[in-house]
């Protein structure tokens, strides 16, 4: 076990199962490796990651532990390189077909797309694809298994004291909150949710919003004149942008409300972890999002049209308006995303896949 500070690395010859993550900024497939390998190794998975920006903690091999590929682990002929991205398909099927490595490839698609050639060809080097909701393996052309993300329960649950909740968080506790929480950008639809905030909270003074996230270089300029609408519409104190947060689970827990704004989504985890938190969700109908919610009277939020500002400001305000609702949507929502999408489940099933690939 690896002391804090220390990075937790396995030897190679106890892994089955290789995680890689090429990429160092936070991003979905970061969030989907921080909650699903702890689970995984909950269940006797000997998996481990490999590439930078995710938690020391996790069960990491070094680059250099790569020459000893062509041994495969003790009572297997193989090991499983589990990419979620083009940049770590490719080398693997260059390790697989060039360097004759026994490995065998998974690929997780998330994409609601159609596939650009290249990409095309290097799912068709699979040994088993992974779709993350129904409309992904619609896209694909080859068969896959659909599994979806799961929530890690533990984190991401309601609080014991809401007020306290938002006192953490430097919050007002005496406001409800509308939280939209991840990457600032037009495609995030971060716009949308700034645009309907500021229609619905000048007439609901008890009533502020949240903006988690943060933008990359080339969405700065996007980001700035966001806040400067704000600011001209004077909401400055009431339109909060409080960055990128690790710790995103306490701002979860400070809301009452949570928005899902995006023109376009690969699956996207945030509903999930705001129904975890117990919190009712607006969402539009992008990604997996309506495959992850549930209507009618155990309704838990509400799925609006893409890129419908009209749409949007009517459902929020709707929400905001109605505590009787909401309480009963947050209550729905809760035990739909605990029954429905625990982790745990997401790691059986791929602990599955695994195992018959390894015993083939």
């Amino acid at each position: 076990m690896a002391e804090a500070g220390q990075a937790n690395i396995v030897a190679i010859e106890n892994v089955e199962v290789i995680a890689p993550h090429f990429k160092r900024r936070l991003s979905g497939v970061t969030s989907t490796l921080i909650q699903l390998i702890p689970a995984q190794v909950a269940l006797g998975q000997k998996i481990a990651t490999l590439g930078p920006g995710l938690p020391e903690r996790l069960p990491h091999i070094r680059f250099s532990d790569l020459f000893q590929l062509w041994t495969p682990p003790a009572g297997r002929r193989m090991r499983i390189w589990h990419a979620r991205r083009n940049i770590e398909m490719l080398p693997a099927i260059l390790m697989r077909d060039v360097f004759r490595m026994p490995l065998r490839i998974v690929f997780t698609s998330a994409s609601q797309r159609h596939h650009t050639g290249w990409t095309k060809w290097l799912i068709s080097r699979m040994d088993a694809v992974v779709s993350t909701s129904e409309k992904t393996a619609s896209y694909l052309e080859v068969p896959s298994t659909v599994i979806m993300h799961g929530i890690n329960a533990d984190r991401f649950a309601p609080p014991t004291d809401k007020i306290e909740a938002k006192r953490a968080c430097n919050l007002d506790p005496q406001q409800n909150f509308v939280g939209c929480f991840g990457r600032i950008r037009h495609q995030k639809g971060t716009d949308l949710f700034v645009d309907a905030m500021i229609k619905l909270l000048p007439s609901r003074p008890q009533w502020s919003a949240v903006i988690a996230g943060r933008a990359t270089e080339k969405h700065v300029t996007f980001e700035k004149s966001l806040r400067e609408k704000v600011e001209a519409a004077g909401l400055s104190e009431r339109i909060l942008f409080v960055g990128e947060h690790k710790d995103i689970e306490r701002w979860y827990q400070a809301l009452d409300l949570f928005v899902a704004p995006q023109r376009w989504e690969g699956f996207g985890l945030t509903p999930l972890e705001a129904m975890a938190s117990g919190v009712p969700v607006l969402a539009t109908d992008v990604g997996a999002f309506p495959e992850l919610m549930k209507g009618g009277q155990d309704s838990t939020g509400m799925i609006i049209p893409r890129d419908d500002l009209a749409a949007m400001e009517a459902g929020a305000g709707g929400i905001m308006d109605n505590n009787d609702a909401r309480s009963l949507m947050a209550e729905n929502a809760l035990r739909h995303a605990r029954s429905r999408f625990a982790i745990e489940t997401e790691a059986r099933r791929l602990a599955q896949l695994y195992n018959t690939i390894l015993n083939q």
